[in-house]
C-alpha cells in the first residue's frame, strides 16, 4: 500500500478515535473527522462509504489484532493457556484508547454485542458442563461468563480497576479454571470470521 494511503487512512483511524472518546457516534460527522484528520471529506469517502463504514472496518481490524493477540504461536483455542490470556489482557492494555472509547460510547452497541458473541461462542465451545457445572443451564452460565469478562475487559481499558492486565489475567484464569471453562487437551478453533 502506499505511504501516503496508509498515512491518510492512520490519520481517519485515529481522529475517528478522538472523537468516540469526545463525543457520542451519532452525533460524529464525517466532515469533523475530516477536519480532525487534517485531509478532504473526498479523502475520507475515498477510504470509507460512511462513518458507519469506518465503524465496522475499525471493530473488524481491532477483532482481528485482539484474536490475534490471544493466539500466540498459531494456537487454535480462546484462551488456551493462561498466557494466552495474559497477552490478550496485555494487549488490551497498550491500546485501550481504542476499547476503551468503544466501549464506553452508547453510541456504539455493535463493538460491545461483538465482543460478547465472540466470547460467548468460544465459552459455548470449551465449557464442560460435568462435575460442579452439572446442574447448571449452560447458556444462561456462557452468557454471564461472557458479560462477566465484558465487564473486566471494559475495567481494564477505562483504568476502573487497581489491578494490572497481568493480575486480572491471573484472577481470570482461576476463574476459568473454577468454572470449568480451561479447554480440554484438543484445542477448540475460533475464526475471524466471527467479525
Amino acid at each position: 500500500m502506499d505511504r501516503r494511503i496508509r498515512k491518510s487512512q492512520e490519520a481517519i483511524i485515529e481522529a475517528f478515535i478522538q472523537l468516540i472518546a469526545e463525543k457520542n457516534f451519532e452525533q460524529i460527522t464525517i466532515n469533523e473527522i475530516a477536519e480532525r484528520a487534517n485531509v478532504s471529506r473526498g479523502t475520507v469517502y475515498s477510504h470509507y462509504t460512511d462513518k458507519y463504514d469506518l465503524l465496522d472496518q475499525c471493530i473488524r481490524t481491532h477483532f482481528v489484532k485482539l484474536i490475534d493477540s490471544c493466539l500466540p504461536c498459531g494456537e487454535q483455542a480462546l484462551f488456551p493457556t493462561e498466557a494466552a490470556l495474559h497477552y490478550t489482557f496485555r494487549y488490551l492494555d497498550e491500546h485501550a484508547s481504542f476499547y476503551a472509547a468503544a466501549l464506553a460510547n452508547q453510541g456504539v452497541p455493535a463493538f460491545r454485542n461483538r465482543l460478547q458473541a465472540v466470547l460467548i461462542r468460544g465459552f459455548d465451545k470449551q465449557m464442560d458442563m460435568g462435575g460442579i457445572n452439572k446442574m447448571m443451564d449452560k447458556g444462561i452460565l456462557v452468557q454471564f461468563l461472557a458479560v462477566a469478562m465484558t465487564g473486566m475487559i471494559e475495567q481494564l481499558v477505562t483504568r476502573a480497576t487497581p489491578y494490572s492486565a497481568t493480575e486480572l489475567s491471573g484472577q481470570l484464569w482461576a476463574l476459568m479454571e473454577r468454572n470449568q471453562m480451561v479447554p480440554p487437551s484438543a484445542p477448540l478453533s475460533i475464526s475471524t470470521k466471527l467479525f
